[in-house]
């Protein structure tokens, strides 16, 4: 995996690459990949890898004050955030017919959903585990959604614990997989361990999705759809819901995985995400004909 970092304005994001340019004759449809909520790039690297391989020029991108990112005091949303990507997909020149496939994971389904809807600039969406998440229809204030789903405090605990813990709760993840999910941490001097994305920002992107409801955005995305739901979200209605009401979608469903499931099961999804490709290239195609 190659690391830059790439500035799309009002921010520069870090980026992690893999497969040929999307110049070269053997390269497919472009895949930009989006994390979840404190979460980062490197934790699609199994996936990325596997689409490199297969001729995808791919991109998995660090958010806003995650990862090696910058750090900005604000725009901690998920509209701000969908900005960021449409700014991204633009500098990379992944416009026009090099639209890229682009997959979110759990809050960065939203982002990516938003991106589709409100600003148009993919081929084909991937929904990983995430996009019908509706918190405001949980709790009814967002003191009550901080108050269960506040992040926990490391103040007292050490990074090796901490990564030994890890590694024995997901013992059928890859290596990639704990190792991505080990990026989330920084090992402070003296042994130490504190998460990347602060407190603060974590707080503000939990209140947009606790604020947003996706549900008016699903009739706007005008682009071949996938969800892959894992675990107890496998045939739930609020995914039988998005699925009926996202126009060009489909569903590939991970029962009994875990909500990382890109790094849980990174095979299968850089299959699932190949496939979607080829339904955007086949939707181009048929554009083409009848243009």
């Amino acid at each position: 995996m190659h690391e830059e970092l790439i500035d799309v304005g009002p921010v520069r994001l870090a980026v992690r690459r893999a497969g040929p340019a999307v110049t070269s004759v053997e390269a497919q449809r472009p895949v930009l990949l989006v994390h979840g909520l404190a979460s980062n790039a490197q934790l699609w690297d199994g996936v990325a890898q596997r689409l490199g391989a297969a001729g995808h020029p791919v991109i998995a991108v660090d958010q806003r004050g995650h990862g090696r990112s910058d750090v900005p005091a604000g725009g901690y949303d998920t509209a701000t955030c969908a900005g960021d990507l449409a700014a991204l997909i633009d500098a990379l020149g992944w416009v026009g017919p090099l639209g890229p496939v682009v997959a979110g994971q759990s809050w960065g389904t939203n982002v990516v959903l938003t991106l589709a809807a409100q600003h148009q600039r993919a081929a084909a969406i991937a929904l990983v585990d995430g996009g019908w998440l509706r918190l405001g229809g949980r709790f009814a204030t967002f003191e009550q959604c901080w108050q269960e789903l506040a992040p926990p405090s490391f103040a007292s605990m050490r990074f090796d614990d901490l990564a030994a813990h890890i590694g024995a709760a997901h013992p059928d993840w890859p290596h990639e997989g704990i190792a991505g999910t080990l990026a989330n941490l920084t090992r402070l001097a003296g042994g130490g361990v504190r998460a990347r994305l602060s407190r603060e920002h974590h707080r503000s992107i939990l209140h947009s999705l606790w604020r947003d409801d996706p549900r008016p955005l699903y009739p706007l995305v005008s682009v071949p759809a996938l969800l892959l739901p894992a675990g107890a979200n496998v045939g739930s209605a609020p995914v039988n819901e998005a699925a009926a009401l996202i126009p060009d979608c489909e569903v590939s469903q991970y029962a009994g995985a875990d909500h990382d499931l890109h790094a849980q099961h990174p095979a299968r999804c850089a299959l699932d995400l190949h496939d979607l490709s080829a339904r955007a290239d086949a939707r181009a195609a048929t554009a083409g004909a009848t243009a």
